[in-house]
């Protein structure tokens, strides 16, 4: 595909197939699940406020699951009743992060913005993959930003505690891992019907940026060039429903728009390996050393 957008092709059926989206009670993925459902999908709508997150479910007639990222106890436990509640996942959407001003640890003792935008995902993806693997077409699709172009991944910092703490470094690193990741993945589910693709939404107007009430309020001001969480949402309903997912496999996206990777960091797989290695260990995942 180049440097080119994606095809524009009929959509993907969507009907009858199981769709689970993180962060799902507001922002792009409130939109996508209302998306999703309306495209005939099951939907896990999966949040961490209780009410917003039963809300989200009952008006898109889905199901919600409430968990907090900031505890991997908790992604154990939603990855537990997802695989009893749901027979097969067709879809994954790894959309679920924020960023926060000040640095922090969460009770597992990793960055809050690392954990929640990292290291989370990858836990949930690794406990839910044998039931990917059981659907003819599951797609993983991460929610990526362009802001991966400044980020640095220092593997003896993840917990980023040296030097002063700068709230966007961080997120950029994170939004880096998550490239990395899909890179990764992609290459691990080689000789499987899963693939893998990340993408940028655009500036848009969410909740990610809760903790900072300058950046909130920018982000949603009428004077913002913020776009609407529907208009964030497209390159996700995009991606999951495009007839074929594996010319985009392993592939990021500036919103509809393949780009190749702009950091020397993004296309180092040596360090796309080793930030998998370390985040099995740092999450006690199934380590996958062979895919098939």
């Amino acid at each position: 595909m180049g440097g080119g957008a994606m095809a524009e092709r009929p959509a993907r059926n969507l009907s009858g197939a199981t769709v689970i989206v993180t962060g799902a009670s507001s922002g792009i993925g409130a939109a996508a699940a209302h998306r999703f459902a309306a495209l005939g999908a099951t939907v896990a709508v999966v949040g961490r406020s209780a009410p917003a997150t039963a809300a989200v479910a009952r008006s898109a007639g889905g199901h919600a699951h409430l968990a907090d990222f900031s505890r991997l106890d908790d992604v154990r436990r939603l990855a537990a009743e997802l695989l009893e509640r749901y027979p097969r996942i067709d879809v994954l959407a790894n959309n679920a992060g924020a960023l926060f001003s000040s640095h922090g640890l969460t009770p597992d003792g990793h960055e809050r913005t690392f954990q929640i935008g990292h290291l989370a995902p990858f836990l949930l993806t690794t406990l839910l993959w044998d039931h990917l693997k059981q659907s003819p077409d599951a797609r993983i699709i991460q929610t990526g930003s362009n802001v991966y172009r400044g980020g640095r991944i220092d593997l003896d910092d993840l917990n980023s505690t040296r030097g002063r703490y700068r709230m966007m470094r961080v997120y950029s690193m994170t939004k880096l891992a998550t490239l990395l990741f899909t890179q990764e993945l992609a290459r691990r589910m080689e000789g499987t019907t899963v693939t893998t693709t990340a993408f940028h939404p655009g500036m848009t107007a969410s909740n990610a940026f809760r903790d900072n009430r300058l950046a909130s309020f920018l982000t949603h001001s009428w004077l913002s060039p913020a776009i609407t969480p529907e208009k964030g949402a497209e390159p996700l309903l995009h991606l999951a429903t495009t007839h074929d997912p594996r010319s985009v496999n392993g592939r990021y996206f500036h919103r509809f728009k393949h780009e190749e990777p702009r950091n020397a960091q993004a296309r180092d797989a040596e360090l796309a390996r080793k930030l998998w290695e370390y985040s099995a260990q740092l999450t006690q995942a199934p380590n996958w050393r062979s895919t098939h």
